[in-house]
């Protein structure tokens, strides 16, 4: 008898390319419409329940400014007091401050401020005061200098870790500007 080879298994031949890759799937438009409700929806949520406030409290509070309102209304004594405004007062104080220890290009200079905002809202995080004059001109127009003074008196005058002073002319353009 010959000897027989037991036969083997015959084995499936391997591709020689690899299949080719799957695109990615694709969302679906509605899946995205619905995330994006959904998500502002969960935004308005949120910030409802931010502005909610206290309840009843909030309602006692606006009753006790009511009545403090309707009590502090000036009694008339019939004369008359010229009114002054913020702005005037602060335009004043930074004046004398700069007749005190300003020099006598800055206090020429600083007597053509008509008036100052910003002085009385500090907070050293980002503070912005602003200064107007009678100049003429804008940035690069003939007060450009005394714009400079004007911003290097506030500077000296106010101090704050990271404010700005801008100065204005009397058309409200930008003269000059100053860190102090």
């Amino acid at each position: 008898m010959s000897q027989q080879h037991p036969q083997q298994p015959q084995q499936p031949q391997q591709p020689t390319q690899p299949y080719p890759p799957q695109p990615p799937k694709k969302r679906s438009v509605g899946k995205i419409a619905g995330l994006g409700c959904a998500g502002i929806i969960a935004l308005f949520v949120i910030a409802g329940v931010a502005t909610s406030g206290g309840g009843a409290d909030s309602d006692d509070i606006s009753k006790k400014d009511k009545a403090v309102a309707a009590d502090s209304k000036p009694k008339d004594d019939g004369a008359k007091k010229p009114e002054r405004t913020d702005e005037e007062s602060q335009a004043e104080q930074f004046r004398s401050c700069v007749a005190k220890s300003g020099t006598d290009t800055e206090k020429a200079a600083v007597k053509h401020v008509t008036k100052v905002t910003g002085t009385d809202k500090r907070n050293d995080i980002l503070d912005s005061a602003d200064v107007f004059t009678d100049f003429t001109g804008g940035l690069m127009g003939p007060h450009q200098g005394e714009g400079k003074l004007i911003a290097s008196a506030f500077t000296s005058c106010y101090e704050s870790r990271n404010g700005l002073v801008t100065v204005y002319d009397k058309d409200g353009e930008l003269l000059a500007n100053a860190n102090y």
